[in-house]
């Protein structure tokens, strides 16, 4: 498994596993809707934002997204064909490296609030903790999780 930073010409194959997705499914037109087009996509790639493409033989089989300023993992999408690959666990793993490495120390992500969906297991997996539910806005009703920076321990 090969995971690389995305680069812009990996916009529309972002877009290709977004979809291919069948929990969370979400069009093009649906996500469109959302204001996540190919444009706002390469913008926040180009500020505060860092994506990470997994690669498994060759073939883009998953994607994550973070944002520095708001110290969030904003998704993490692998083609069905290639789930429990280890694709989701390594792109968390560089969403995190990534976010741990603008000094911060705490950070989170939303998803649905449906404890039998498997991103929500995978997540607590991960050791993220669930916080709360959404109660208000745009993301009314998912759920919330947090991850803290691991406090160093001398060894010794």
């Amino acid at each position: 498994m090969l995971v690389r930073v995305a680069q812009s010409t990996d916009i529309e194959t972002m877009f290709d596993i977004r979809t291919s997705v069948t929990e969370n499914h979400q069009s093009r037109e649906e996500i469109a809707a959302l204001g996540i087009t190919p444009d706002s996509i390469a913008e926040m790639l180009a500020t505060d934002c860092r994506a990470w493409i997994a690669e498994l033989e060759g073939q883009p089989v998953g994607f994550a997204i973070a944002n520095a300023t708001e110290a969030a993992i904003f998704g993490v999408f692998v083609r069905p064909a290639f789930a429990g690959k280890g694709a989701g666990r390594a792109l968390m793993q560089a969403a995190e490296t990534w976010l741990w490495s603008q000094e911060l120390d705490e950070i989170s992500l939303l998803t649905g609030n449906d404890p039998s969906l498997r991103a929500y297991g995978f997540y607590q997996h991960l050791d993220w903790r669930l916080t709360e539910v959404v109660a208000e806005g745009e993301y009314a009703g998912e759920a919330k999780f947090i991850k803290r920076r691991q406090p160093y321990e001398p060894a010794g």
